[in-house]
């Protein structure tokens, strides 16, 4: 898997270089843990418009820290001058007969989501419009340290039928992975799980918009056939992030949002790569 993370469209330019690394790795990190799979490998190529040693220094402490947490390698890369820019490339493994994939969802299966959505697209709202946000902020946190949710994922084999993790929002994402799958889905926005320094810095509604729209979460959403839900519930109930169910499988195509019995128009606010 590739991400690119580029100054001024993912992160603000004068983000703690620790921690604009931890983000570029957790990005891809995710996109493995949303297979199954376990990271083994890694490749690096930075762009950055002149040479600093203190910048470098931070950044490849923060890559070096999460890297050792997944006893990954950085195998290669490459280094040019331009814009600041960060391309990552993990490689991972998993046996074919128990990787997970976007379309395997069917009718009737549960739809979960671990964590919670929302506050790092919060934060990075509030970073455009130049709010200064302290490094102890919470909401900051999740966007500055993603959290990638690569035990779930591992944990996942053989139960979940598809999984997606949460990148560009969770409708969009949601959509991609149902799209993919043939199917479609009744979800709710009651039970779909809000940080309550969320919802308090931000109101009940623009919290639920955030959730489903704010992007940035890495977070896992996927789905799981009736029969085997119980087993994820009590196998979330050992994870510090826990994991919601927020809806259910159907044959009709479309995903729908239900607020108190009736629906409800998603917002057209995801992110969009272009």
């Amino acid at each position: 898997v590739t991400d690119t993370l580029v100054a001024g469209t993912h992160f603000p330019p004068e983000m703690d270089a620790a921690a604009v690394a931890h983000r570029a790795l957790a990005a891809n990190l995710s996109d493995l843990a949303a297979m199954g799979a376990m990271p083994n490998w890694f490749t690096l190529a930075l762009a950055m418009p002149a040479p600093s040693a203190m910048w470098l220094e931070a950044f490849t402490e923060g890559l070096k820290r999460l890297a050792q947490r997944f006893e990954l390698c950085l195998i290669g890369g490459d280094t040019v001058r331009g814009p600041l820019a960060i391309t990552i490339t993990a490689l991972g493994t998993v046996p074919a007969s128990l990787a997970l994939g976007r379309r395997g969802a069917g009718s009737g299966d549960g739809i979960f989501l671990t964590g919670s959505t929302g506050g790092a697209g919060y934060a990075w709202q509030a970073l455009v419009k130049g709010e200064a946000l302290s490094s102890e902020d919470r909401l900051f946190g999740r966007f500055a340290w993603p959290e990638p949710r690569v035990e779930q994922g591992l944990a996942l084999r053989g139960l979940a039928s598809a999984a997606i993790d949460v990148s560009d929002g969770l409708h969009v994402d949601l959509a991609r992975l149902l799209e993919a799958s043939n199917v479609g889905a009744d979800t709710y926005l009651g039970s779909v799980p809000l940080d309550p320094e969320l919802r308090v810095r931000a109101g009940k509604t623009r919290a639920r918009e955030l959730a489903l729209t704010g992007g940035d979460d890495y977070e896992l959403c996927f789905t799981v056939p009736a029969k085997r839900e119980s087993e994820v519930i009590e196998l979330a109930a050992s994870w510090p992030c826990g994991a919601t169910r927020i809806g259910e499988v159907t044959g009709e195509p479309g995903l729908r949002w239900h607020d108190d019995g009736r629906a409800v128009p998603a917002p057209d606010s995801a992110f969009r790569h272009f």
